[in-house]
């Protein structure tokens, strides 16, 4: 955690090389909607990588297919993949992190990143669903630090008996209670 003026900030560098997919499926600039359909189905992922000479210089997406296919009653089979894909390729490099990797998604409004190494080869994929899981965890991290360190004597919100505001609170047997209900439990 770093402190700045009056803001806590929890500050991690999560390598993409940490949560990116390895290996995303790429398929030829030659090939049709019918072939791209089908890796993705064997592969149970979302998108496919277009390279022309090896290069990767597109993507086709499921939304891609339905709206852009099967929305307009063609036949998959008679639509070549590069009528479809989004071009120019959007990638991040290996060496960014998750931040990186979210920062880019919303400037370029995107739900997938191709990951590449140094000379360009694309080497992963990352999608929002892996950005969120990462940060879903961080967050259940930073809640359960923020439980552990936290002051367990006084606490400002509603007591949870009598709904009153309170800058007095305290738990008692995981409830927080103002004076005036602490008094009421200890005559009790």
């Amino acid at each position: 955690m770093k402190k700045t003026t009056n803001t806590i900030r929890f500050e991690t560098r999560v390598p993409l090389s940490d949560v990116m997919k390895r290996n995303p499926i790429m398929i030829s600039i030659e090939a049709n909607v019918a072939k791209a359909a089908k890796a993705m189905c064997r592969e149970e992922v979302g998108s496919v990588i277009i390279l022309e000479r090896n290069e990767p210089i597109g993507i086709v997406t499921e939304e891609d297919i339905n709206c852009k296919v099967v929305a307009k009653d063609l036949k998959p089979s008679s639509v070549q993949v590069n009528t479809i894909m989004s071009t120019p390729l959007i990638t991040v490099s290996a060496d960014k992190t998750v931040v990186d990797a979210a920062q880019m998604m919303v400037k370029h409004r995107v739900r997938r990143l191709p990951v590449v190494d140094k000379a360009g080869k694309v080497i992963g994929i990352v999608t929002v669903r892996d950005l969120l899981t990462t940060f879903n965890e961080q967050n259940e991290l930073l809640t359960d630090l923020i439980e552990i360190n936290r002051d367990d004597n006084i606490e400002v919100g509603m007591c949870n008996r009598c709904s009153q505001m309170s800058d007095d609170l305290k738990r008692v047997d995981s409830v927080l209670l103002c004076p005036r209900c602490r008094e009421e439990d200890s005559l009790t």
